[in-house]
């Protein structure tokens, strides 16, 4: 059976991971001189704790290309097909890291996929993969599948600031609007490997019922979380929203992961979602 890799960024509910048999390799942050690794040494909870404590803003980094080779021999043992589906190459050197590692194993035929998505844009093809790989499906049929994916997947997400993004320093138009953007509510799109701003508005309420008609339109969906940076309460009334609009919709809304609000900063909420095909 195909074994299906992704690293922590994917942001997939905890039980999706075990009940799918997912690897997820830690990505690192780093708060001052303190790093640690996601979800292994720090938890989502102990994150915003110390996000709050601290006007320091924390940075992430790829792991070392030598996580990914020790996870992939690990799992050579069980097979001779991997997936491995990480973060948007062009802000992350997670991708890389991960060819570099696939590059020596000779073990097993290893497809590293760049999936042009952040958080669960790309959790819902690593989720799909896995489902495929339980089928029995092999592993060009789950490339394909992924790929088939790509186009139809959409991260919406309205931010509280635009504080966390312009430092980060990794979405070059954040520099032109930053002085604009003064009590806006701003909304962006990841699609395709880019991250747009699509609308402006000044109110958190007019923000969410846009967010919701955004998601509307594109209907019918295929799979649909919406995630927060520690703004429950937010996430929650938008979702009781989407909920009446879709009602056969499995209700799903979870915490976003740390390396997601390290760029949102928190009081974001958004939805990820895949349109039918």
């Amino acid at each position: 059976m195909v074994r299906v890799v992704t690293d922590s960024t994917a942001d997939i509910p905890a039980q999706m991971v075990k009940e799918l048999g997912i690897s997820v390799i830690p990505t690192y942050v780093t708060f001052g001189s303190e790093t640690f690794r996601d979800g292994v040494d720090l938890s989502r909870q102990q994150f915003y704790r110390k996000l709050g404590a601290t006007r320091v803003i924390p940075t992430t980094a790829a792991p070392p290309p030598a996580v990914y080779e020790e996870v992939y021999r690990r799992l050579a043992e069980e097979t001779d097909e991997i997936v491995s589906i990480h973060l948007i190459s062009g802000y992350s050197a997670l991708y890389s890291s991960a060819v570099l590692a696939a590059r020596n194993i000779s073990e097993a035929r290893i497809e590293v996929i760049d999936s042009g998505q952040v958080t669960m844009g790309y959790g819902w093809m690593v989720v799909a993969a896995a489902e495929a790989a339980r089928r029995g499906e092999p592993l060009e049929r789950i490339r394909d599948l992924v790929e088939g994916m790509k186009p139809r997947s959409r991260v919406l997400a309205v931010l509280d600031t635009f504080e966390y993004l312009h430092r980060g320093g990794r979405v070059d138009w954040v520099r032109s609007v930053i002085g604009t953007m003064l009590r806006i509510k701003p909304m962006i799109e990841v699609r395709l490997g880019e991250v747009h701003l699509i609308e402006r508005t000044r109110t958190l309420e007019r923000s969410l019922g846009r967010l919701l008609e955004r998601v509307r339109a594109l209907e019918p969906l295929e799979r649909v979380i919406i995630l927060h940076a520690n703004a429950a309460g937010v996430a929650e009334r938008l979702a009781d929203q989407l909920q009446a609009a879709l009602p056969a919709w499995d209700r799903l809304v979870d915490q976003a992961g740390v390396t997601i609000a390290t760029h949102t900063g928190p009081g974001a909420v958004g939805i990820a979602c895949v349109t039918a095909k």
